[in-house]
């Protein structure tokens, strides 16, 4: 029965694990792929900046499916390597995101000021 939890635990991790590289994959190409859209065109910094918090996201999604991979294989009889992986990726995801969140509520904030500034002005 133990062999059977182990194998079990060993495919969900493994499949975890290959959402994790296909979300990584996929928010890499959209990244390139929008930068080079934006450089091409001329977009200003703001447009440029909604290209990498875009791909910061991807990211903190890849992670997050890595962490859980690893959670599931270390359910079962974990080593101290594991418990190692999965403090590693639990604080960098943590930091990522703090630091994502951070980054959009000000782009959020400079955005509403300016929208502010700008139906001001209109009203003037």
């Amino acid at each position: 029965m133990e062999e059977l939890l182990y194998q079990i635990a060993g495919a969900v991790a493994l499949a975890i694990e290959m959402v994790a590289i296909l979300v990584v994959a996929y928010g890499s190409v959209y990244a390139v792929i929008s930068v080079v859209r934006v450089v091409v065109a001329g977009g200003s910094n703001a447009e440029k900046r909604l290209v990498w918090m875009t791909y910061a996201q991807w990211l903190v999604v890849g992670l997050t499916f890595q962490l859980a991979a690893d959670i599931v294989s270390t359910t079962v009889a974990p080593t101290w390597d594991q418990i190692g992986r999965v403090a590693a990726i639990a604080a960098i995801r943590t930091m990522l995101t703090f630091f994502l969140d951070r980054d959009i509520e000000a782009i959020r904030e400079r955005d509403e000021a300016r929208r502010k500034a700008h139906a001001e002005a209109k009203h003037e």
